[in-house]
């Protein structure tokens, strides 16, 4: 049997290769995106327990601003705290590309 007869049965086929990067679906902003989802999804709540309030409307504004300033100053808190990671981060990684670049 020649080297021709025994490779005509069917090639094996190659797996296809994608052309974009996979898609990290909607708002795949990371830490970003969470925060505005948070964020949204606070200011949702807060507008249907406007709607729903079984309270008078100046203790439910009250109620509203006091959420809305403590949402501020927890988003402040953890964008800090993602601030703060990425500069170790990025400083780790400078050091890292540092050692392995020629003297």
């Amino acid at each position: 049997m020649s080297k021709d007869e025994r490779s005509e049965g069917p090639e094996p086929e190659e797996p296809e290769e994608p052309d974009e990067e996979p898609d990290e679906g909607v708002g795949g902003g990371g830490a970003l995106g969470f925060l505005a989802g948070f964020a949204l999804g606070a200011l949702l709540g807060a507008g249907t327990a406007l709607l729903f309030a079984p309270e008078r409307g100046a203790v439910t504004r009250r109620r509203l601003r006091r959420r809305l300033r403590d949402l501020g100053a927890d988003t402040a808190d953890r964008v800090g705290e993602l601030r703060h990671r990425a500069e170790r981060e990025m400083r780790r990684g400078r050091r890292r590309i540092a050692r392995h670049l020629p003297d």
